[in-house]
């Protein structure tokens, strides 16, 4: 989730960290805060922010799927089916 004060070159570094470490799908969101005693946002990225993200993926070879509302969830199926890989297989 992005939104509580990480920069550019840290979501670079946790992206590289990602192919390094054999992942090929990562979903990034908003962070969103839940209640008022929970970590406050500290920045609402524009979803421009989000769409270079997947580019930033592209790039490494990785598939990101990224938009405020994404969650890691999120049409999870979907997304594993789309690249091949059937659930539970």
């Amino acid at each position: 989730m992005l939104g509580l004060g990480e920069t550019d070159d840290e979501v670079d570094a946790v992206l590289d960290d990602c192919v390094a470490a054999g992942v090929d799908l990562v979903t990034i969101g908003q962070y969103l805060q839940p209640a008022p005693d929970c970590l406050p946002v500290a920045r609402y990225v524009p979803p421009e922010g989000f769409a270079a993200l997947e580019g930033r993926g592209e790039r490494r070879a990785l598939r990101v799927v990224a938009a405020p509302l994404v969650r890691s969830s999120y049409r999870a199926g979907e997304l594993l089916t789309a690249r091949g890989d059937r659930i539970g297989a």
